[in-house]
Order: C-alpha cells, then structure tokens, then sequence
C-alpha cells in the first residue's frame, strides 16, 4: 500500500476536505492518535488538494483524538504560484480542533545543489542491528506496524536515571508501506524526539509533542530509514531536538524538530498523564 492507505485516509467529494478514522494501527499506547500520522495526513491532503509535493510542514499539537473518532482534514490554499503553493489544513473531530499544519509545497529547479549532513561512521546494517525494546503491549498501535532495529540507545531495563549524550539511532522501516517513502510516511517516522527525551534523561518516559516541524529534502527510493534523533535540551518541563533521516545509501530525506512536554511513564498504566499534545510511542 502507499502512506495514504496505510493511514486510512480518505478524499470527499469536496477536494478541499479529506477523513481519517482513528483506528488501530494509529494510535500510542494511550490509545491516541500518534502525532506523526496526524501530521502525515494533513500533509498527504494537502499533497492531494494542490497537486504539488511537500518542502516543509509545521503540526501544532492542540488536543487529542482517540480510537474509533474521525478526523476531518479541511484544506485551505493561502497562495498559489507559478512553483509554491502556501497553505494549511485544521485537523478536528467535530469543532474540537485536533491540530493545525501549515505547509510550502512545490518544485523549484536549480542547478546547485549539495548535503552537508552524512550518515554516522561504520553504520551496521539494518539486519545486523537488534529490534527495539518495548516497555509494554504495542497490539494494535502504531509501534506494532514499524519495524525498528537499535543502532544507538539503551532498552527499558537500562534506564537507570542516569544521562546520556542525547543521541539515538534507529533503523526505520514500514512494512506495509511498499510504494515508497514519500514527505507522509516520513511524517510518521519523524516524530521521535520524545523517545530520545527518556533516553536522554535515562529515564522510562518520554513526552506529548507540542509540535512537529518536517523539512523534505531529497526523497530516493529505500526500504530501511535511519532516525538520527538528537536531544538538544530539557528545561522547565519541556525537552527540545531533532531527528535526521536518512535513505541507506546516506541520503537526506528530511529533518523533524519538535518540542515536547516530558513526561515519566507509569508502568502500570498505558498512557501518560493526559494533555494536550502529539503522542509518543
């Protein structure tokens, strides 16, 4: 399937208003819809509705949707040129706003061109790296569909309290997703500053996204990405970084920062203290 089948995202009769029910597959833990397909989707309808790929877009995180609710993705056009197209999609169940996305889309041709981020030395191959620990049931979430491989980055028993150096590497990929990564499935893939938080921190947490910002690069064919999540900071309750994502054969796909409210897992239940925000898995 391609990222728009995977989420289950679905075109109206109007070309400006798109659905997505919030089944599983899609959600966190908690049982809320994950950050990263919320803002894959708003970006695939407004992929739709202009006809022009995505450069870069923005998620501001306002309020939860849970299992079984529908999303209505309405889509507006700001500005339409000659090569970009400015525009933003609101995310609600109902009047309840879900998140907000605002988006450049387009192609411009030039002839200059270069990368100045590179893959880390002596990378293993996907193969030869173990799956990512869990710290609970992920039936039926959005873990339960990525096949994850720890380059870098400690399993839950590890988490002593203790700080790291605020660098994780994941090998990534979709497994239903088979036409490609595209700027939606690398939305999903992106939204991975929380988890490095807790392993920052060293501890069994992570956060709700306030934000998502995704920049598109280059997309290449590939099947494995690799998330280069680097934590800048945590201050005041709130954790700040990055991830890189590159193609196998080193290419910049895109890059994702965010903000998150940090939070501590309680083992005994399955989400955390509920607040607005995107969800970490």
């Amino acid at each position: 399937m391609d990222s728009r089948a995977f989420l289950g995202l679905r075109p109206s009769h109007n070309p400006y208003r798109w659905s997505l029910e919030v089944g599983p597959g899609l959600v966190t833990r908690g049982g809320f819809l994950f950050g990263g397909c919320g803002l894959g989707a708003a970006i695939s309808a407004l992929e739709g509705t202009s006809g022009r790929q995505c450069v870069w877009a923005t998620a501001q995180y306002l309020a939860y949707a849970t299992g079984g609710e529908v999303v209505d993705v309405d889509v507006t056009i700001a500005v339409e040129g000659h090569q970009t197209t400015q525009a933003r999609a609101v995310c609600h169940v109902g009047n309840r706003e879900v998140l907000t996305v605002n988006a450049a889309l387009g192609h411009r041709p030039l002839e200059q061109a270069g990368q100045w981020e590179h893959l880390p030395d002596d990378l293993p191959r996907p193969q030869d790296c173990p799956p990512r620990p869990q710290h609970g049931p992920i039936d039926g979430t959005i873990n339960e569909r990525l096949d994850q491989r720890i380059v870098k980055g400690r399993g839950p028993a590890q988490l002593d309290g203790s700080s790291g150096d605020g660098q994780v590497l994941v090998w990534t990929r979709i497994p239903d997703v088979l036409d490609g990564v595209d700027a939606t499935a690398l939305a999903v893939l992106g939204d991975f500053v929380p988890m490095g938080v807790g392993q920052a921190l060293g501890v069994l947490g992570g956060g709700n996204s306030l934000d998502n910002t995704l920049r598109v690069v280059h997309l290449v064919p590939t099947e494995w990405v690799l998330l280069d999540i680097r934590v800048h900071a945590v201050e005041r309750g709130f954790g700040h970084g990055l991830v890189h994502m590159f193609a196998e054969d080193g290419t910049l796909l895109a890059t994702a920062s965010q903000s998150c409210i940090v939070r501590s897992w309680d083992q005994r239940r399955r989400r955390p203290t509920a607040d607005p925000g995107g969800r970490n898995p």
